[in-house]
């Protein structure tokens, strides 16, 4: 029995595994736990083996990886085309199956256990910045009720909640006061735990090689250089850098036909989070970047010129994920261009 492809559809406690032959023809058709899946690969041949990128791919694929075996994941998007006819979990084995086998497919790097921990780090982070926003907001909307406004930024109601709660003539009830005492104190820890994910941030980027020579472009801090390395790594999986910023969605949407190209907004595919951080950081550079030393401050004062502010900040942010991945992929310093 000679397996060309094997195509397994994860699961939390069950598995679906096909193995193609050489024609396309099903040789193998079976459910695994993940302990019997793993004992069953042992056994197998080395062979071809896909997986859709999703919850626990990146763990099963070093353990096959482990075995011998060539593991690549798909992007869930590219193994639909394949499903034949009706949906069920060993129809999507044998559509990853025959996906695996495409010599243009694109493929997802399996990430270490370092990528998967800095990923990790940030979607808690991203989590309780989200809560601290909400706090914030359900204590605007209480003292709204009880005739207290607040300038919009978080620093104004910050120093003016001690007024609040001690403040007698306030016109606030003991339910109520007790009520914004409570939110001010989880305000306050939300806020010392993003302070603690930050600094555990930057003590990783100052120690990784790979975030150390990004931090050096403009707009990129600590934040913006752990997320991009735990997402693409060296960056060995891009060709070039626009395929790293379609990748991100900060291109535009394309739709031709008939030899007439039509482009759009902004596709905003790929990691949302990721986007989101280079934009922030795309943002920062524009407004406090020196152009008159800065190398791309002429571009930008063009840009400025013609474009509204949003699009400049999002041109921005294509460069700078185009420059991050330049570096990474190189592995040499940034190196910024004398202005002419």
């Amino acid at each position: 029995m000679q397996i060309h492809s094997i195509g397994i559809d994860l699961g939390k406690t069950t598995f679906h595994l096909v193995a193609l032959g050489a024609a396309g023809k099903m040789l193998v058709k079976k459910k695994f736990t993940q302990k019997q899946l793993l004992t069953h690969t042992a056994n197998l041949q080395t062979s071809l083996i896909g997986l859709e990128a999703c919850a626990g791919a990146h763990f099963l694929g070093r353990a096959l990886r482990k075995q011998g075996h060539d593991v690549r994941l798909i992007p869930a998007q590219f193994v639909k085309p394949f499903v034949k006819s009706n949906k069920n979990d060993f129809v999507d084995a044998e559509a990853i199956a025959e996906a695996v086998e495409r010599k243009n497919m694109r493929f997802v790097p399996i990430k270490t256990d370092d990528q998967l921990d800095l990923q990790a780090i940030h979607r808690v982070r991203d989590r309780l910045v989200s809560r601290r926003t909400a706090v914030i907001n359900q204590i605007r909307a209480f003292l709204l009720e009880r005739g207290l406004v607040f300038a919009k930024r978080p620093a104004q109601l910050r120093a003016a909640m001690a007024d609040v709660l001690e403040n007698a003539e306030a016109d606030l009830t003991p339910m109520m006061r007790n009520l914004i005492n409570t939110l001010w104190d989880e305000w306050k820890t939300v806020e010392a735990q993003i302070e603690e994910l930050g600094d555990e941030l930057e003590r990783i980027s100052a120690a990784d090689a790979g975030c150390t020579r990004i931090r050096q472009i403009p707009g990129i801090g600590p934040v913006v250089a752990t997320a991009i390395v735990a997402a693409i790594g060296n960056g060995a999986a891009f060709r070039k850098g626009r395929d790293f910023a379609a990748w991100l969605g900060i291109v535009p949407r394309q739709y031709s036909t008939g030899g007439k190209a039509r482009l759009f907004s902004i596709s905003k595919r790929g990691n949302v989070y990721l986007r989101k951080m280079l934009i922030h950081g795309a943002r920062a550079a524009v407004l406090r970047v020196k152009r008159d030393s800065a190398p791309f401050g002429a571009w930008l004062d063009r840009l400025d010129a013609r474009s509204p502010k949003n699009v400049v900040v999002v041109a921005m942010a294509n460069k700078l994920a185009r420059i991050a991945w330049a570096v990474l992929s190189s592995g040499n310093d940034y190196r910024s261009a004398v202005p002419a």
